[in-house]
């Protein structure tokens, strides 16, 4: 089953922060480099949309710049980045997706709603599997916005990026036994909901992604000539295998394994030159 963890601290990480924090500029662009998929990664299921995520990620990695002269290794150089994350996400204007204010409620009963078996007439070509693909992780990751805030970035810490619970207790500045029990209620949300209502997790249930997508088109929030977020057709026309493997799981660990079976986001391009440049600004 696909990782959807952060990626492993590189040995020469912890050098090139403390050759970057003695001034030596391209290793400060090897940082940003060496951290920015993390970043993005978190930034993207904390906001769903590429663009507000990306933003995101530029504003937090000029933080970790603008920072980095205070890191004193008390902490794992990644912990310490997560930590400058969590608080830029926790106190962010809220997203264009968030403005919408889900509730597991709500978003149950617009699931019900539109779900069709009428094949969708698109005037450009494109393959069913990428537009299956799209609507799952929008879908999956609109579920995490039903979440408050803490609830959300502590779900993804723990249980999609599998961060050890005093780590991520570390992250968020709260006790491990907090952060546990956060945990709990979140994840215990997650499941209980994809249980009821989502098609791959519970056969059982009406939703299916295929019968999502002429709904999604409908009402704008899928656009076959701009996907946001299914990028790699060979995944997408795996998935189905990726399922039956989903689907073998006890109940209780199905959801989360549909969000660690997405590939870690890192279409996010380059974000050295962005960096750079916000920071040129603000002097």
């Amino acid at each position: 089953m696909a990782e959807a963890k952060p990626g492993p601290e590189r040995p020469e990480l912890e050098r090139w922060v403390r050759e970057a924090q003695d001034g030596a500029r391209e290793a400060l662009e090897r940082v940003v480099r060496a951290i920015q998929d993390d970043v993005y990664g978190i930034a993207l299921r904390f906001l769903w949309h590429p663009e507000d995520a990306e933003d995101a990620t530029q504003e937090i990695l000029v933080r970790v710049v603008t920072r980095l002269a205070g890191f004193r290794g008390e902490s794992a150089f990644r912990t310490w980045v997560y930590r400058i994350a969590s608080n830029t996400l926790l106190n962010l204007r809220r997203g264009r997706m968030e403005e919408r204010r889900w509730t597991f409620e709500a978003f149950g009963e617009d699931l019900d709603r539109g779900l069709s078996d009428d094949p969708v007439s698109l005037e450009q070509p494109v393959e069913r599997a990428l537009l299956l693909e799209e609507v799952r992780i929008g879908c999956s990751l609109g579920m995490l916005l039903c979440l408050e805030r803490p609830a959300r970035l502590s779900y993804i810490l723990g249980e999609i990026l599998e961060l050890d619970h005093r780590e991520a207790a570390a992250v968020l500045d709260i006790a491990p036994a907090a952060f546990r029990q956060r945990l709990a209620r979140a994840r215990a949300a997650v499941s209980d909901f994809m249980l009821a209502r989502c098609g791959l997790v519970n056969p059982a249930n009406p939703c299916r992604c295929r019968r999502r997508v002429g709904a999604a088109v409908a009402l704008g929030r899928l656009d076959p000539g701009r996907l946001l977020h299914a990028r790699n057709l060979q995944r997408a026309r795996a998935f189905p295998e990726l399922l039956e493997e989903i689907r073998a799981l006890e109940e209780g660990r199905r959801a989360v394994a549909l969000y660690r079976a997405q590939a870690r986001p890192t279409d996010s391009g380059d974000f050295v030159d962005a960096v750079r440049r916000l920071i040129d600004e603000r002097r």
